[in-house]
């Protein structure tokens, strides 16, 4: 069990396909960095599909090694995952 005070990265992944409009970048999947799973599904509301209609999730990481993810991709161009906040894709 973790303390209120304690955040957590979670690493999102989306039933979504290039068709479906999304905000640019959240095919790979988002990364959040929450203090609890409900929270960072509230910054993805609040924050990234703002604009879009919120996608099934279909798969959660908790505590995910960000090492672990795309090279190419997610770790280039991802923001330092250790403030509450979106990560993956960055500017939100």
């Amino acid at each position: 069990m973790t303390s209120p005070e304690t955040l957590i990265r979670y690493w999102f992944k989306f039933d979504l396909t290039l068709d479906d409009p999304h905000p640019g970048g959240v095919l790979l999947g988002c990364g959040v960095t929450a203090y609890s799973y409900d929270d960072a599904v509230a910054l993805l509301k609040q924050r990234l599909f703002v604009r879009h209609s919120f996608p099934k999730i279909t798969k959660v990481t908790e505590n995910v090694d960000v090492s672990s993810l795309d090279q190419n991709h997610v770790l280039p161009n991802m923001e330092v995952p250790i403030h509450r906040g979106i990560w993956f894709p960055r500017g939100y």
